[in-house]
């Protein structure tokens, strides 16, 4: 089985690595590095000599493109791996299922990374891009999680309805980060379109939902000290404890980089924050179900 752990957790980490590539691509000014979709040049899949983009500008675009095929072997090595590892597991067909949208997804990656090139990197297919790579990462963390036979904790239902908010509040917080991207600079290249919001409302739009999202983790934490068992608050507890400490870093990385005026290397920082807190809040959504025979 360590194999199969093996194959789950690249396809994993493959997920989180395409949303820092396709950071770099934005940052570096590389968004229509290879201009053409599915080719990089009207004439040829692979970058060619002396393109007017540059040719730092192409291979960082043409590794994100390569990223995506990589993903996608692993994402079919994922699916026969559900299918022969996971074919006697009571939860088999859900198994199956999480690997099969992993392809499905990857596939949409591409559609959408081609409408993205094609509309000359509006900021709707961007975030979109981003958007379901969140979706992605999360399917992904669930299905190593499944396939590893980590299983869930009985919570009580106050505690499950807190940790579902907490989870759409996380949610709330990253679309409206995607909406403040699209609003600002590094938009990949100097020609792409913006949304039109003001990027410093949206900005203090995103910052107040950052807040009201920490008050509500500390909230949970209180609960879960004051209400479960010893076995929930520490396992549960330390989950939660963990989606804090990685959301007061990528706030506090967030003022630093709005203050100094979004230097590349820590927005880029800031991207990479963005998945770590979504992994965190989706490792306490996946960590506790609610127990049915436990009064709230």
């Amino acid at each position: 089985m360590a194999f199969s752990n093996l194959i789950f957790t690249v396809l994993l980490a493959l997920q989180v690595a395409l949303v820092v590539t396709g950071g770099a691509v934005r940052l570096t000014g590389s968004g229509l590095g290879c201009p053409t979709w599915p080719r990089c040049t009207p004439g040829s899949y692979t970058p060619v000599p002396h393109q007017v983009q540059g040719q730092l500008h192409v291979w960082i675009e043409f590794t994100n493109r390569v990223l995506t095929f990589l993903l996608f072997v692993a994402a079919v090595a994922a699916v026969v791996g559900a299918i022969k590892w996971g074919r006697n597991r009571v939860d088999a067909s859900r198994i199956r299922n999480l690997a099969v949208l992993q392809v499905l997804g990857i596939i949409g990656q591409g559609v959408l990374g081609g409408i993205t090139v094609l509309t000359h990197l509006n900021p709707i297919p961007v975030g979109g891009h981003f958007l379901l790579s969140i979706a992605l990462i999360a399917g992904a963390f669930s299905l190593r999680q499944r396939m590893a036979g980590h299983t869930a904790i009985s919570i009580k239902p106050l505690t499950y309805k807190i940790s579902r908010y907490l989870l759409l509040l996380t949610i709330v917080v990253l679309t409206l980060g995607v909406i403040v991207t699209g609003s600002g600079p590094h938009a990949g290249d100097i020609q792409a379109r913006r949304t039109g919001f003001d990027p410093r409302v949206v900005s203090w739009i995103h910052a107040d939902s950052v807040i009201a999202l920490l008050c509500l983790t500390i909230g949970l934490l209180l609960v879960i000290r004051a209400s479960e068992s010893a076995e929930v608050s520490q396992r549960l507890g330390k989950a939660v404890k963990l989606f804090l400490i990685i959301s007061l870093a990528q706030g506090l990385i967030g003022y630093v980089q709005y203050f100094t005026g979004l230097p590349e290397i820590i927005v880029g920082a800031h991207l990479l924050g963005a998945t770590l807190v979504w992994l965190a809040i989706w490792n306490v959504f996946r960590l506790g179900r609610v127990a049915t025979n436990i009064e709230s």
